[in-house]
């Protein structure tokens, strides 16, 4: 019923930019948060950036002010803008949204296929 479908990620060399784009379709009563999280192999699932239910923005620590979070809500899409691009950025970027679908009360979460960003020269 739900979608989440990023697209965006690649290869790209160390200090260089990408953009990731997740787009939320489907039954969608409306969307309380979303963002990005990654997965280094061998490693946690992180917080990358994400707009909270509130609408402020969280970011990981490691972003440093090199990733911007955006969104167009009339689309139900978030944008990532990576700059300054490092080696151990090199991860599966997962989209993430709380969604309240019609006839639920509650919203859960949902969660993109995710797409890879690799950074190496």
């Amino acid at each position: 019923q739900v979608q989440l479908v990023e697209s965006g990620g690649g290869l790209v060399q160390p200090g260089g930019s990408l953009r990731l784009s997740c787009a939320a379709s489907g039954s969608i009563f409306s969307i309380n948060a979303m963002g990005w999280y990654r997965q280094a192999p061998g490693k946690q699932r992180e917080l990358v950036a994400g707009f909270t239910t509130d609408g402020s923005t969280n970011y990981g620590g490691f972003v440093k002010g090199r990733f911007t979070i955006s969104r167009d809500n009339a689309k139900n899409t978030v944008y990532l803008q990576m700059n300054s691009l490092k080696p151990e950025d090199t991860a599966i970027y997962f989209c993430n949204a709380r969604i309240k679908v019609p006839g639920w009360v509650t919203s859960r979460d949902y969660w993109g296929q995710g797409t890879q960003v690799t950074v190496s020269s």
